[in-house]
């Protein structure tokens, strides 16, 4: 598991990757990962390598978005497994984020 963030264009774009288990476990590190970027960025949240997620990493992304300006946020989530966008979309998370 890890999570790893990387930003450019000044700070108008932060990219998070999630590799391995995406849970409660790593709600300190995701969190860190946002918390001191601007809120009017674009967010990019890349889940090629993410392996499993759990109703905390929903809570996790309502709380990045929550960051990011609500219903004014630009979040992309990108490189979902089939049984990820599957769990998002039960939640209705492609109401609320970009899903690729």
């Amino acid at each position: 598991m890890a999570i790893s963030q990387s930003v450019a264009d000044g700070g108008k774009e932060v990219t998070i990757s999630i590799d391995g288990r995406f849970d409660f476990n790593v709600h300190q590190d995701f969190r860190t990962a946002y918390r001191d970027q601007k809120s009017d960025a674009k967010y990019i949240i890349k889940m090629n390598g993410t392996d499993y997620i759990d109703s905390s990493a929903l809570g996790m992304l309502l709380l990045l978005r929550e960051h990011a300006g609500n219903d004014n946020a630009d979040i992309t989530i990108t490189g979902c497994k089939d049984e990820i966008k599957k769990i998002l979309s039960i939640a209705n998370f492609e109401r609320l984020f970009k899903i690729n």
